[in-house]
């Protein structure tokens, strides 16, 4: 059984103060794995840590590392690094501005790194801070003794942004509003890598509040119209193209079924019975393609699809975004 990051509706405090559960058998937290030559997927403990996962991407003369992570988290991405290569490490992206992904933008910088993101990453930061950074419980966060999260110190609005030494060439995408504005994707096209953030996740962590949930299959099938042989989730293992798709069915599948729920009658505390009562899971009539994305936050996920239906609007509109 999953326990997943759908506090919906308790604030976004307890999201990223909290401590993470996944069942999944073949987790491998704080471990290393070469994806190809100079590539590194590096698994994150969200079980005791929250942490998300990490890339290390070797260019000719430096590294680039997905994910600014929480404190602690880029604290351990980082020595983790060093012991891969003494490379220096030039650019951290954040692929969006939730905390596990881009409370540490300060402590890379300090080690010199310049933090990168899509514009709408800093936007999302401008709309939730310093709210969530001061109701956040977590120790390394408290310990930097400031007073909200650092935004990135570069920021691209022209998608893709491109970084090509002779040796590599990394695409920095957008591709719309899915988990939040901001969602950023990094594209290595002769490797084909691609490295999704939260918008495409391997397992039932889908926080949806800062979603377009309606549009978040769209963003999937564009990251499917690349050449992809490795997904390297926010959250998750690696997987290949059928993790994109995986995603992107699920959404489109709950969308759905809570459309029918709604035309049957059902309101939210409906949802939330048939989440307590076990049943709602057969009520959204998912797909078998769609059963690595369902957690113990389903009806979190619906209720939240069920607000953005009968309000008319992308649930990060509805949850205090402007």
């Amino acid at each position: 059984m999953h326990r997943g990051r759908f506090l919906l509706l308790g604030g976004f405090a307890a999201l990223i103060g909290s401590v993470f559960f996944t069942s999944s058998t073949d987790a491998q937290p704080n471990t290393v794995q070469q994806i190809v030559p100079g590539v590194w997927f590096r698994e994150g403990d969200i079980k005791k840590e929250g942490h998300c996962n990490n890339i290390i991407i070797e260019m000719k003369d430096y590294l680039i590392i997905v994910d600014a992570n929480f404190p602690s988290g880029a604290r351990l991405a980082a020595a983790d690094a060093k012991k891969l290569s003494n490379k220096p490490i030039k650019y951290v992206f954040d692929t969006h501005h939730h905390g596990d992904h881009a409370y540490g933008n300060s402590v890379w910088t300090k080690m010199g790194a310049t933090t990168l993101a899509y514009a709408g990453v800093t936007q999302e930061m401008k709309r939730y801070e310093p709210k969530r950074w001061a109701e956040t419980n977590r120790k390394d966060v408290k310990d930097l003794k400031e007073s909200t999260v650092e935004p990135p110190k570069q920021t691209f609005d022209k998608s893709p942004f491109v970084l090509d030494d002779g040796n590599r060439r990394v695409e920095f995408h957008f591709y719309g509003w899915a988990h939040t504005r901001g969602d950023g994707f990094v594209y290595l096209p002769k490797e084909q890598i691609i490295a999704t953030g939260d918008a495409i996740a391997n397992g039932p962590f889908n926080y949806m509040a800062d979603g377009h949930i309606a549009n978040w299959p769209n963003v999937a099938d564009a990251v499917a119209k690349n050449k992809i042989k490795h997904v390297l989730p926010g959250h998750g293992r690696p997987g290949g193209i059928e993790v994109v798709k995986g995603q992107g069915k699920f959404m489109k599948e709950i969308y759905a079924g809570v459309q029918g729920l709604i035309k049957a009658g059902k309101t939210a505390d409906d949802i939330q019975k048939m989440g307590m009562a076990k049943s709602l899971e057969a009520s959204l009539k998912f797909s078998p393609e769609s059963k690595t994305w369902i957690g113990d936050g389903l009806a979190g996920q619906a209720i939240a699809t069920f607000e953005e239906i009968t309000q008319k609007k992308p649930h990060g509109e509805i949850s205090g975004g402007k």
